[in-house]
């Protein structure tokens, strides 16, 4: 038999895979348990339910990129000054990172946050603005900082109207990396993407 932790990782690893190609609606746990040649008894000892089999793959690369993230908004607000671009620089390095923690993990995470949302993955959501609350908050205090003028309901508009632009970039990723390579003939990777969005966002919310 297998170690406890071995069938673990395997369930997250098939799990994670068929949740990037299929979507989390599309992807059944009967799908995922023949797949990764194990029984439903182990999924359930492990994870209980499918939400719990969501959030724990989410979680893998979150619970590497949230801390970093936090650690390098901290450096930026140890500076008096400072622009929308640096705020969402300090995304940058947090999301490289993540190829670290998994095979092409930059790709993969921003894949699956985008099936989270265009899945309506409600539990999701609220698993990530509960437990990395105090990221989140650093984050729009930073925003904040950064855009002294912009009112409290302004911000609210940006903001949303910045995830809508990363959830559709995203969850189309591998689409969109097709049609700019066949239309430009440049191959493109997560960090091309990362690149290109970046100034966008930052433009977008610091617009008078």
């Amino acid at each position: 038999m297998a170690p406890r932790s071995s069938t673990k990782d395997k369930i997250l690893d098939v799990a994670e895979g068929l949740f990037a190609e299929y979507g989390f609606n599309d992807t059944s746990l009967r799908t995922i348990t023949s797949k990764a040649n194990v029984n439903l008894a182990s999924v359930n000892y492990h994870f209980g339910d499918k939400k719990t089999l969501v959030r724990a793959v989410l979680n893998r690369y979150l619970e590497a990129f949230m801390p970093a993230v936090h650690d390098a908004l901290i450096n930026l607000n140890l500076r008096d000054e400072y622009s929308m671009a640096d705020v969402f620089e300090s995304l940058r390095g947090p999301l490289r990172a993540l190829n670290d923690i998994r095979p092409n993990g930059t790709s993969r995470f921003m894949l699956l946050i985008g099936r989270g949302y265009t899945d309506v993955q409600g539990h999701l959501r609220w698993f990530i603005t509960t437990r990395y609350d105090d990221v989140l908050s650093l984050f729009i205090e930073s925003v904040m900082k950064a855009n002294p003028n912009l009112t409290r309901e302004t911000l609210f508009w940006r903001l949303h109207f910045t995830l809508g632009t990363c959830v559709f970039t995203m969850a189309s990723s591998q689409a969109l990396a097709e049609i700019a390579e066949n239309d430009f003939g440049n191959k493109v990777d997560a960090k091309t993407v990362v690149d290109q969005i970046i100034p966008y966002l930052a433009a977008g919310v610091a617009a008078q």
